[in-house]
């Protein structure tokens, strides 16, 4: 009997110890769960702070003397300025300004350009890391590990934009933050209501016309592709024109080319981890 009583002893006290243990690591779970939550809350607040102080400011509009008039009268096409191309077309330009030099000194050198489309949470820094081309895939503005990451773009493309194929990236996030919001654009009447995508650079502002929102395999758009051969950039339009039948939108009312210049924001689906999204527009100002 009293060995019996011995055993039941230890049997209870190692119960006891499992619990415990047990205990232990899911204050462990839990505590790391909030502090990475903690952090992607950190990490948003940022990038809210940011996108407010670029928000609602007045464009500059210094009168021009009577000399500078007479300098500047008779302007031709070939001088036409952006903002001209946008009002002929009937584009909205919204009020926002970015300020790259104290954005570059103050926040992260990496920050390159600004990507923008009104009455949405895309209101976002674009960086591109010099070396390493997934580094903001899972590092925030302030070089710290994990989520959110950033918007960013790879060294197969320039920073200026200029490139036939521009892709940039960002997490679906399940709070509808970075690039969680391109999959509303799968609704045809919610990409009538946005139907342009903003770009901020140090030299201007690009807009694009969003012409084609569709899932696309996991292939990597721009690895082994120079869209600069006509021929490549041919196959490349022809693809996306047969995979219209799976596209979520499209909009056959927008022109895009060979010469063209593509914009493609892309970005993970749920549970399709061999898909991406991609929401597609046709550069309507600059060269």
């Amino acid at each position: 009997m009293r060995d019996r009583s011995n055993s039941g002893k230890k049997n209870s006290f190692i119960w006891k110890i499992a619990i415990v243990v047990l205990l232990l690591v899911m204050i462990v779970f839990a505590a790391v769960a909030c502090a990475r939550k903690a952090k992607e809350d950190a990490a948003q607040d940022t990038f809210e702070q940011l996108a407010e102080q670029t928000s609602k400011v007045p464009l500059e509009t210094d009168e021009p003397s009577s000399e500078d008039a007479q300098q500047t009268e008779e302007p031709s096409e070939a001088t036409e300025e952006p903002a001209d191309i946008l009002a002929e077309l009937g584009v909205p330009i919204p009020e926002k300004e970015v300020d790259f030099e104290d954005l570059q000194e103050n926040v992260n050198k990496d920050i390159y350009a600004w990507i923008y489309i009104p009455d949405t949470k895309i209101d976002y820094p674009i960086l591109q890391h010099p070396t390493d081309n997934v580094y903001y895939l899972n590092h925030n503005l302030d070089g710290s590990s994990g989520y959110p990451g950033c918007i960013y773009s790879e060294d197969y493309n320039v920073k200026d934009f200029s490139d036939p194929v521009t892709v940039l990236y960002g997490h679906n996030m399940k709070n509808g933050t970075m690039f969680a919001g391109l999959h509303r654009f799968t609704d045809s009447e919610y990409l009538k209501e946005h139907p342009y995508v903003y770009i901020y650079t140090p030299d201007g502002m690009l807009v694009y016309q969003i012409f084609a929102v569709h899932s696309h395999s996991n292939e990597h758009l721009l690895y082994s592709k120079d869209y600069t051969e006509e021929i490549v950039m041919e196959s490349y339009i022809g693809a996306i024109e047969r995979e219209r039948s799976m596209m979520s939108v499209e909009n056959e009312a927008v022109e895009v080319g060979a010469d063209s210049h593509i914009l493609t924001l892309s970005t993970c689906i749920s549970n399709r981890p061999n898909n991406r999204l991609l929401v597609q527009g046709v550069l309507l100002n600059g060269e």
